[in-house]
Formats: structure tokens, C-alpha cells, sequence
């Protein structure tokens, strides 16, 4: 892959064969958006029929009927929001079904945690993972978000490519590199790459991933109308099964979503460590979109770009404002800002200073494997994506910027020079 590279049919996609071929099969599915049709499925996978508490209908109802009515679907667009809801809905009953025969689960503690917040492209992938490669934490591999608990037949595997989840997320991966190829240099998904937690909510079908998967501004709405407690709640219990099943036991987690919940995260996880990333807001919304409209030549009939301008400028403003109103209520002796520019200037030297907050020895042996993650993942590996606001989007960076004068005045280091 080129060192640089400018996605200059964003606007209006030349399809390749490989992409033209999976349209081409979307469109001879018939997939039924009912909640009969997705739990269904899922019984018929897990092998169990217990979802626990009811209360996840509702959520599920309400994207089955806003994802069914959306007319811009691709049929395999279409197919795969299906099978992130299959997918969930199967991860939920395997995760009830442990929990009922393993109790003692409830009882395992999720202690002093490190948690990333911060804008979507602002550098918490980033973060996350140079972390992770410090082997006295515990982090969440993309294969074992996607599939928290074995299918029926499939545990006792080693955790790693010999595990039937590994393999699956691996194929997955190798299907999305042939049809979107410069996905690797914008968001790398393969089996071992470190994950949000946000993941582990999927099951309770919450959290503003939906948002990513299509425009859902009716699922946006409810999930900024209602509590988000519960839902965390939910998700520190598939992280107690994980910690169950395997250490480390000390976390190493980042979610964007945190931004416009750090009071709930904070009640949460009372003695978490908080790391949050700030960056030009502008850098963020070019970066996000650009990637969203890549990926819209496949999962939707006509490429909007002025549509996700519009919905993501609105969106990472609304992060942002929570943060900037909610960012002093947090614990300031367990609370660490993290400028992007600083960052990018001294990688390690940063997670040091986030590792003194926390109170974690900087060791030579982490130091050592925080080193050996760079080097084995220098920046711009898969190539270094040429982004053009004004020339796709027809808004200057300048104008757009004005936007977010009041993120500025509270972080004025995320300010571009």
C-alpha cells in the first residue's frame, strides 16, 4: 500500500469487482428485521434460551424498526447491521448462561482500572493499545469483545488464532480488507488489535455504537434521553466474567462514548484513573467522515457526505460539551489530560505520566514492551490517509472551527498551531 493515499472518488465511488460482488449479493438476501427472526437465530447458536431481564427489547425493537424503514440500505448494508444484532443477541444468552451457572462471578472486583476517554480519532486507539502491551494489564482483544463467552462445543480452545472466536473475527477481517482495503490504515479491526468496551454493552443493546454502524438519529435520541447507569453496570459484569475467566486482573480500557458519560463512568468504577485525549475537534470530524463516507459505498445506495458533515459536527459537539461541563466533577487526583499534539511528541513519556497517576511503577520491563509496540507498529504502517474537508465536504476547517470556540477556551492545548 502506498505511503500516502487520497480516497479521491469519496463523492461518488468507482466500485472495484470484489465490491461490486458483494452488492451484488446483498441484493439477493431477504433478511427480516424482527425481533422473532434476531432471537431466534441466536437460540438456535447459543443453544440456550434465557435472555435474562426483558428490558433489552425495547432498545432492540427500536433499531430492528429504524434500521428495517431506512430505504438507503444496501443489502449488505443491511445484512450486516442483522448480524450485529444476531451477534449480540447470542453473546447475551451465552453471557446469562454463564452467569447462572457460575454465581460466584458477581463476586470478582474490577479494581483501579485505567480508563481512556476522549474523541473518536483523537489517539485513544492509540493509547489503549501501547498500554496493552504492557503485560501486567488486562485489555480486550477485537476477537473476545465480539464473543466474551465460547459457543456451545467451542471452550477449552487457547486464547489466541486456535480459538474458533479468533478465527472468526479473522475472517471477518480478511473479508473487510478485500472489499474496503484502506480501512487498515484508518481503523485497523484484526483479531488481536486491543477494543473498546463499549463492545461488551452491545449485549444489553446500548451504547452510541449503533450510531457508527448507520445514521440512527431516533437510537441517538434514546440513548441521550435515558440513564446510561445500567448499561455500564452490564458491561463491568462481562468484564468481571472476562477477569473470571483469565487475568491479568488490573484493566486497561478506552471508549469515546466516556466523554458524554463521565459521571456514570466515575460512579461505575469509583477508582479508575482517567486519561483524556484532546484534539482539534476539526481533525476529529474530517478524520470520522471521511472514514464514514469510505465505508457508505457499500453499506448504502448513495454516498451523503454533506449528511454525515452534518450529523457528526453535531455529534462530537454534543461529546464535548459534556465533558467540558462534566470534566471538573471528576476526582482530579485520579485524572489526567492528554493533548494529542504532546501525545504524538512523546508517546511513552505520556503513559508515563498517566502511570504516575495511577500509581503504577514505571518499569523497565514495561518500558521495554511499550517500545517493542512501537516498533513493531510504527505510524503510517498501511499508509497515511491524504484528508480534504473543504474538497469533499465544501466547509473550510477555519469556519468549522468556530464551532467549537468553547471546547477551546476550556482545553486551549487542543487549539491546532
Amino acid at each position: 500500500m502506498s505511503a500516502t493515499i487520497r480516497i479521491a472518488d469519496l463523492a461518488n465511488p468507482v466500485l472495484s469487482d470484489t465490491q461490486r460482488m458483494a452488492l451484488d449479493y446483498g441484493d439477493s438476501l431477504q433478511l427480516e428485521f424482527t425481533e422473532s427472526a434476531v432471537l431466534g437465530q441466536a437460540i438456535a447458536t447459543a443453544g440456550v434460551d434465557d435472555f435474562g431481564d426483558d428490558g433489552f427489547r425495547e432498545r432492540l425493537g427500536l433499531l430492528l424498526n429504524e434500521w428495517d424503514s431506512d430505504a438507503q440500505l444496501t443489502g449488505i448494508g443491511r445484512l450486516t447491521l442483522h448480524n450485529k444484532l444476531v451477534q449480540h443477541a447470542t453473546s447475551r444468552l451465552l453471557i446469562q448462561d454463564m452467569l447462572h451457572k457460575h454465581p460466584e462471578i458477581h463476586e470478582v472486583e474490577i479494581r483501579e482500572p485505567v480508563i481512556v476517554a476522549g474523541l473518536p480519532r483523537s489517539g485513544t486507539t492509540h493509547l489503549l493499545n501501547l498500554m496493552a502491551a504492557d503485560t501486567r494489564f488486562r485489555s480486550l482483544p477485537l476477537w473476545e469483545s465480539y464473543e466474551p463467552v465460547p459457543r456451545p462445543g467451542e471452550a477449552g480452545h487457547p486464547r489466541g488464532p486456535a480459538d474458533p472466536r479468533w478465527q472468526r473475527c479473522e475472517e471477518a477481517w480478511q473479508g473487510m480488507q478485500m472489499s474496503t482495503p484502506y480501512l487498515a490504515a484508518m481503523h485497523p479491526m484484526e483479531p488481536d488489535h486491543i477494543h473498546e468496551e463499549l463492545e461488551l454493552m452491545g449485549p444489553d443493546f446500548a451504547s452510541y455504537n449503533y450510531e457508527w454502524l448507520a445514521p440512527s438519529p431516533r437510537w441517538r435520541d434514546h440513548y441521550l434521553s435515558h440513564d446510561q447507569t445500567p448499561h455500564y453496570e452490564y458491561m463491568k459484569t462481562v468484564l468481571k466474567l472476562l477477569q473470571w475467566q483469565c487475568g491479568p486482573n488490573r484493566w486497561v480500557l478506552k471508549c469515546p462514548q466516556h466523554m458524554e458519560q463521565l459521571p456514570v463512568l466515575q460512579k461505575v468504577f469509583p477508582d479508575a484513573t482517567i486519561a483524556i485525549t484532546h484534539r482539534d475537534p476539526v481533525a476529529v470530524i474530517q478524520s470520522a467522515i471521511t472514514m464514514l463516507g469510505y465505508g457508505q459505498r457499500l453499506n448504502r445506495k448513495n454516498v451523503d457526505l454533506p449528511a454525515l458533515l452534518e450529523y457528526w459536527s453535531d455529534r462530537i459537539e454534543t461529546l464535548l460539551r459534556a465533558c467540558v461541563r462534566d470534566r471538573d466533577s471528576l476526582d482530579s487526583a485520579r485524572t489526567v489530560d492528554v493533548p494529542f499534539d504532546k501525545f504524538m511528541a512523546d508517546d511513552i513519556g505520556m503513559v508515563g505520566n498517566i502511570y504516575a497517576c495511577a500509581g503504577i511503577p514505571f518499569t523497565a520491563q514495561a518500558r521495554a514492551e511499550l517500545e517493542a509496540f512501537m516498533a513493531a507498529h510504527p505510524r503510517g504502517k498501511e499508509g497515511r490517509i491524504v484528508y480534504d474537508l473543504e474538497g469533499d465536504f465544501g466547509v473550510k476547517p477555519e469556519q468549522l472551527r468556530e464551532r467549537f470556540d468553547f471546547y477551546f477556551e476550556r482545553f486551549p492545548a487542543a487549539r491546532p498551531r
